[in-house]
């Protein structure tokens, strides 16, 4: 994966995000990447204090099989969809892999594997059907306030 580190001089700069999709997206010192088609398989990352293991590990098993995939379901089992609104933000900077402000169709795919090591991906109907119940505004990707509304629905 390629890292390039973007500062800003005064006005936001417009830079492009994987090839040309997101030209003219603003953003604020901030690292992003442009990842190749075949992107590496993702850390676990941490929900340490914001969800417990156990129901982490239960709603995991809740979607094992391929398109068995809910993200209410999930977001209720795993316990996210009863945490505060600051707590489902903690989450939502989890699972946005690529620290763009937002949740790509690349990084929802992944979005099990956020959870834990070993999950699977998500099916690309799975995929396709999360980000059009999270993506309000229609721009293609689930931003942090969009995020806390699906999961708080």
């Amino acid at each position: 994966m390629l890292r390039l580190q973007t500062s800003v001089n005064g006005v936001a700069g417009r830079y492009i995000r994987r090839g040309c999709e997101a030209l003219g997206q603003h953003l604020s010192s901030t690292w992003f990447s442009l990842a190749s088609t075949q992107r590496k398989k993702i850390e676990k990352m941490s929900f340490a204090g914001v969800l417990a293991d156990a129901d982490v590990k239960a709603a995991l098993a809740g979607c094992a099989a391929a398109d068995s995939f809910s993200y209410k379901t999930f977001f209720k089992a795993c316990g996210l969809a009863a945490k505060s609104h600051e707590e489902v933000k903690k989450a939502f900077f989890v699972i946005d892999q690529d620290q763009s402000g937002f949740i790509e169709e690349d990084e929802l795919k992944l979005f099990l594997q956020t959870f834990g090591a070993g999950a699977r991906e998500l099916t690309a109907a799975e995929t396709k059907a999360f980000l059009a119940a999270g993506d309000v505004d229609g721009d293609g990707m689930i931003g942090v306030d969009e995020f806390v509304t699906l999961v708080k629905a």
